[in-house]
């Protein structure tokens, strides 16, 4: 069980599934609740500054910076190359992963671990929910799905199914980077693309 987090698209490594692990004391400095909610914030938003954070937040540019800070010290976040100059900083994520499943069996990082990945579905569940019972967009019926299908796999043919879905999405992501790079920006926004496998529980043996 492995989550990786890509939070920039225009800044990300070129495989968009080969971000650098992160170590059991970055996890560590990562788990707590403030830095997971600017961090997931900036992967919804964009760069952003201490100020703008603590506003979107309610908490004070003293408690972002501070925590933007640490966050840098862990690789977490880093400067924002398109926004210098200016009097407060811009930060921008930085992807990762981590071996979840690994993390939860060690006791040395199971409670970290355990909020961390609480927090990844406690967000997930909160942007699903906004986008379900937000206004209706038209021009993006055709851009959106909510899906689910469930069926027999061994491990080879889920790896398989996997790996495919991955080299698709990566695909379609570099060949938008490059047209944003080119300067098709008109009608771009930010997306979100969230990829759950999993086996479920084992057939009941009675």
């Amino acid at each position: 069980m492995a989550e990786r987090k890509t939070p920039d698209d225009a800044d990300a490594p070129l495989s968009v599934f080969a971000e650098r692990p992160i170590t059991p004391e970055a996890l560590k400095a990562l788990a707590h609740p403030l830095r997971i909610a600017m961090y997931n914030l900036l992967g919804e938003v964009g760069p952003s500054t201490a100020s703008r954070l603590g506003r979107l937040l309610g908490e004070s540019s003293g408690q972002t910076s501070y925590h933007l800070r640490q966050l840098e010290r862990y690789g977490f976040v880093e400067d924002d190359p398109e926004h210098t100059g200016g009097r407060e900083r811009w930060w921008k994520p930085v992807g990762f992963s981590i071996d979840g499943r690994a993390m939860l069996e060690d006791p040395a990082t199971a409670p970290a671990a355990r909020l961390m990945l609480q927090s990844v579905v406690a967000d997930r569940a909160d942007v699903l929910t906004r986008w379900m019972t937000g206004p209706r967009e038209p021009e993006w019926d055709d851009a959106q799905i909510n899906d689910r299908i469930t069926t027999d796999l061994t491990p080879a043919e889920a790896h398989d199914v996997i790996a495919a879905v991955q080299h698709v999405i990566e695909e379609h992501v570099q060949a938008a980077r490059a047209r944003k790079a080119a300067g098709e920006t008109e009608g771009r926004r930010r997306y979100r693309i969230y990829l759950d496998g999993l086996p479920l529980p084992a057939d009941d043996p009675e």
